[in-house]
């Protein structure tokens, strides 16, 4: 458990949040400032549009499943792509920013060819989740959120709808518990 978001952490819903953009949503933090506000994607919303279909010259490097993924509500139309790259540690150079271990953010406007690392695969979000300054820390102690540690294996997961529960049941405890929680309580 972190407790205190930070870029490459993760943003767990609890299962009593109903907001449908965020009902069992698992959110990768890309960055967050406590003057400038937090900005993240969802992990586990794919779609049904395969990425090459929007963005061609990347479709052979996504990740399974190779699909857009819903990043979150905030700007639907922009694009944000993370990727992983065959290094052990990748630093900062033109067209990638280091983000967890191997991941970091890739600038889709480069040929994948010309990005200055070797990428292993890739995943494009639509959009994304953004939270003023203090806006998040008040949706924490509301109880809203479990900031969790972040895992570079979650960010491009084969099972994204899966990823809600694993997340939590690798918690232990009582999160653990948490992962079992119905997603409707009248099927209880």
């Amino acid at each position: 458990m972190v407790g205190t978001p930070g870029k490459g952490s993760l943003l767990v819903a609890s299962p009593t949040l109903v907001d449908p953009n965020f009902f069992r949503s698992v959110i990768f933090l890309l960055a967050h400032d406590d003057d400038e506000g937090t900005l993240g994607v969802v992990l586990n919303r794919p779609s049904l549009i395969p990425v090459d279909e929007i963005v061609p010259r990347w479709g052979d490097l996504a990740a399974a499943p190779s699909v857009l993924f819903i990043g979150g509500p905030v700007q639907p139309s922009a694009a944000i792509c993370i990727g992983r790259t065959e290094l052990a540690e990748a630093a900062d150079a033109a067209g990638f920013a280091p983000l967890l271990g191997t991941l970091g953010t890739i600038d889709l406007h480069e040929d994948p060819a010309d990005v200055p690392v070797r990428l292993a695969e890739v995943r494009v979000f639509t959009g994304y989740a953004g939270w003023e300054p203090g806006q998040l820390a008040n949706e924490i102690r509301s109880g809203s959120w479990h900031v969790l540690k972040g895992d570079d294996q979650d960010v491009l997961s084969g099972d994204p709808e899966g990823l809600w529960s694993r997340v939590l049941r690798r918690q232990g405890g009582w999160l653990a518990v948490l992962a079992l929680y119905p997603a409707d309580l009248a099927s209880n």
